[in-house]
């Protein structure tokens, strides 16, 4: 439209700007940076960096980019933030996902300051996270009877009144910058579990595709415990469709805790990849399991069987699910064109276009 844009790890946008400013997707969008040098070191960092964080890995490269990135856009007053939650993330990876958010703001800050687009816009995810896996822990916001197991993240802790420090020393800068039109959006909010709910994703979503002898061009990891396969045909993701939904996990007597006995027997149960959606060419995939996972317990699949346990790796123990009500907080001259409580997301957006329009830029 004419506009000069920056994106930083906007949720799931492809990269369509003619001449962006900035561009960094967000590391589940297999979509091209905006061609720089330090886009592209610092955006294949990050993915790497976020889809094998459920193993704990950090290629060589990812960390010499990210630390060169650190070096080069963090703001000094950041240091003891940096230092600190480096120091504390063993054992407490949410510290790592505050680390992450709280280097994209410094990066997009540095670049909103030196490029000057029409319009820029930067996501974070640790707030999600934080509430995604360690919601039972926010005792200031929370109420409910539901407990996180000790080995899991200790009762002290609070990850989410961490996360509201970390995210009240990012909007400063945005909220005290001269003259700035600001939206302060929700992607959405949350609201507790009643239960327990583990989270699993494949270690190895190809090899465990070739495994079961499914056909595929090839798979995008996508949150978590989703994944999307790309066919070459519609026949294919047919088949292939057919194939997922005939996998169960079969529970072996004194391997799952709460499971009745059986009398030495196993006994096939729940389906492995409960949500799937055919797109024609392609199918989106949850591996929707949701219980503990032991190392007798197999799935049962057209080939064969296999052992469960070193096909997943474990990722989280979910707390909170996604709930419709938002906010949004407006800033500025934009403020005047902000919709009315209770309209739909989208007005967000035709906010922004009613303010251009008016500028005339």
């Amino acid at each position: 439209m004419g506009y000069s844009v920056g994106a930083i790890s906007a949720m799931n946008v492809e990269n369509r700007i003619l001449k962006p400013k900035y561009f960094i997707p967000d590391p589940w969008t297999n979509t091209p940076t905006d061609g720089s040098w330090w886009s592209h070191r610092i955006g294949t960092a990050i993915s790497q960096a976020v889809n094998d964080n459920a193993q704990s890995r950090l290629s060589f490269s990812s960390m010499v980019s990210l630390i060169l990135g650190l070096v080069r856009f963090s703001q000094p007053k950041h240091y003891g933030l940096y230092l600190k939650l480096a120091l504390g993330s063993p054992g407490k990876s949410w510290r790592k996902a505050l680390f992450l958010d709280l280097f994209l703001h410094d990066l997009h800050f540095c670049w909103l300051r030196s490029y000057k687009p029409n319009f820029s816009t930067v996501f974070f995810n640790a707030g999600a996270y934080i509430q995604h896996h360690y919601f039972f822990n926010a005792r200031y916001a929370v109420r409910t009877n539901q407990e996180n197991p000790d080995w899991y993240v200790k009762a002290k802790d609070d990850p989410f009144a961490e996360m509201l420090k970390i995210y009240d020393k990012i909007l400063e800068d945005y909220l005290d910058s001269k003259d700035a039109n600001v939206i302060i959006a929700t992607g959405l909010t949350q609201v507790h579990y009643d239960r327990l709910k583990f989270y699993w994703r494949l270690r190895n979503h190809a090899e465990f595709l070739e495994l079961l002898g499914i056909k595929f061009l090839r798979v995008l990891p996508r949150m978590t415990r989703d994944f999307l396969i790309e066919f070459e045909t519609e026949g294919d993701a047919l088949t292939a469709e057919g194939v997922l939904r005939k996998i169960f996990v079969r529970l072996v007597e004194g391997d799952f805790e709460g499971t009745p006995r059986q009398n030495g027997r196993s006994r096939e149960t729940t389906s492995l990849f409960g949500e799937i959606d055919n797109r024609g060419k392609s199918l989106f995939v949850t591996l929707t399991w949701a219980e503990n996972i032991h190392k007798s317990m197999e799935v049962v699949h057209d080939n064969g069987i296999l052992k469960l346990k070193p096909q997943v790796v474990f990722v989280a123990i979910k707390n909170g699910m996604h709930a419709e009500h938002g906010y949004a907080y407006y800033q500025g001259e934009i403020k005047k064109f902000a919709p009315p409580d209770g309209t739909h997301v989208k007005e967000i957006y035709n906010a922004v276009m009613r303010y251009f329009k008016s500028k005339n830029i």
